[in-house]
């Protein structure tokens, strides 16, 4: 009897997975694999794709989608079953409240794997003159009320009187983008917080610090380029007076082009990352649904190919990612083999 209804359930909750996509434009099933999220994992999501095609013909090849990482959280927590994609691409951690989301909406079992790191980079065209910043020059500079009050540098002089004398423009990721959040959380914030009194805030009130801190200007100064890092390097490369904002693997492959920033006088590069002491280093993360495993053909395997290739001479580390410690890629590849569950407490 116990038999006969453990094989029900699974019957059930894969029938359920298949007839989740019943009433939308999609198939009631789906064949292949389907990842949303973001856009500095997208080009090393894309690799793992093709590498999984070509190692199994037998398997469609992923569908990945670069919505962005708070756009692609949505999208993964909004449900379970074949209209909802299988993985969420992140280039931050999950927060506490998109989890709680997922949870809400019946994604109960989520395996979080670290694939590896990334750098929030500032860059300018070859022919740019070379501007050092720091944390709290950024902060003054594309902050919406820097300090409680309303922006109104215009020029980088303004910001900091041994800058050059050039108007602030600085092309970046959207607020649905996980380069946006680690922008707030690794530099913003950071130079918001070389003030006394608003590092003293952040015990007094929370919510009004992180507005004061993270809040982006909108007046001109900050161009939102949308989920397209290629877009933000060809602007800069155009307008040597302009700055980008994104994911260092886009720095790494247009370094014939583009040229890095140092931020507190560290350049962007791998050994920078790899070792932290570049400020805007950040993980890279795959969020997967457990309940998707069995149903979803090749999601397995889509899974365990990042780890065949995210290795310090992995086909990942010649597009340009940060190859993980080897303490972190060890404890990523049990995650791939034991697809142990998320545990939201840990989350912020």
């Amino acid at each position: 009897m116990s038999m006969i209804r453990t094989i029900s359930l699974s019957a059930a909750a894969l029938g359920a997975l298949a007839l989740a996509g019943c009433g939308s434009q999609e198939a009631a099933t789906r064949d292949q694999v389907r990842a949303v999220g973001s856009s500095t994992v997208y080009p090393f999501a894309k690799a793992v794709a093709e590498s999984l095609a070509k190692s199994d013909p037998s398997l469609k090849s992923p569908i990945i989608e670069s919505t962005g990482t708070g756009a692609g959280m949505k999208l993964f927590c909004a449900g379970v079953g074949a209209q909802h994609p299988d993985i969420e691409n992140a280039s931050r951690r999950m927060k506490k409240s998109e989890f709680e989301d997922c949870q809400k909406n019946g994604v109960k079992d989520i395996v979080e794997i670290q694939v590896g790191l990334d750098g929030v980079a500032f860059a300018e065209a070859q022919g740019g003159p070379g501007i050092a910043l720091t944390p709290e020059d950024v902060y003054k500079a594309l902050a919406k009320n820097p300090y409680g009050k309303p922006n109104t540098a215009k020029t980088w002089k303004d910001v900091n009187p041994s800058l050059p004398n050039e108007p602030i423009l600085v092309y970046g990721p959207p607020s649905t983008s996980g380069t946006r959040d680690a922008l707030k959380e690794l530099i913003l914030t950071k130079g918001c917080d070389e003030n006394a009194e608003m590092k003293a805030l952040k015990d007094s009130d929370k919510e009004k610090h992180d507005k004061v801190c993270s809040e982006v200007r909108d007046d001109g100064a900050y161009v939102d380029a949308g989920e397209n890092d290629n877009l933000i390097v060809q602007k800069i490369e155009a307008n040597p007076k302009a700055i980008g904002i994104f994911g260092y693997s886009y720095l790494e492959e247009n370094k014939g082009r583009i040229k890095g920033l140092t931020m507190k006088g560290v350049e962007p590069t791998y050994a920078t990352i790899s070792d932290f002491s570049y400020p805007g280093a950040r993980p890279l993360y795959i969020y997967v649904k457990k309940a998707h495993l069995k149903a979803i053909p090749g999601l397995q395997g889509f899974v365990t190919e990042w780890s065949k290739l995210w290795g310090k001479d992995g086909a990942l580390a010649k597009l340009g990612m940060v190859v993980a410690p080897d303490d972190v890629l060890a404890g990523s590849a049990k995650a791939v083999n034991d697809l142990p569950v998320l545990d939201g407490s840990q989350l912020k």
